[in-house]
């Protein structure tokens, strides 16, 4: 993966330090500059619900197909869903 050239730069810092609680509704959203906490690219673009916290990552409930998956994942790979 990789960004477009305008996207390229420092990463904003409330997006690297984002809090997101329990039951919280999120989108799997990567951000090629950091590797750290990524998540396989298959479930790029998957929207699932914040279930706790694991050091300084989430874990994160997805649906793949009809079984439940749990993915811990860094908070700038996630978005809010609005």
């Amino acid at each position: 993966m990789s960004k477009h050239f305008r996207e390229r730069g420092k990463i904003s810092l409330t997006k690297y330090f984002a809090e997101y609680a329990d039951g919280d509704k999120i989108t799997l959203k990567t951000e090629p500059a950091v590797q750290k906490g990524i998540y396989h690219l298959r479930f790029h673009g998957r929207n699932g619900i914040v279930k706790g916290k694991q050091g300084a990552c989430y874990k994160v409930e997805i649906k793949d197909g009809n079984k439940p998956k749990e993915l811990i994942v860094h908070p700038v790979h996630l978005a809010r869903l609005k």
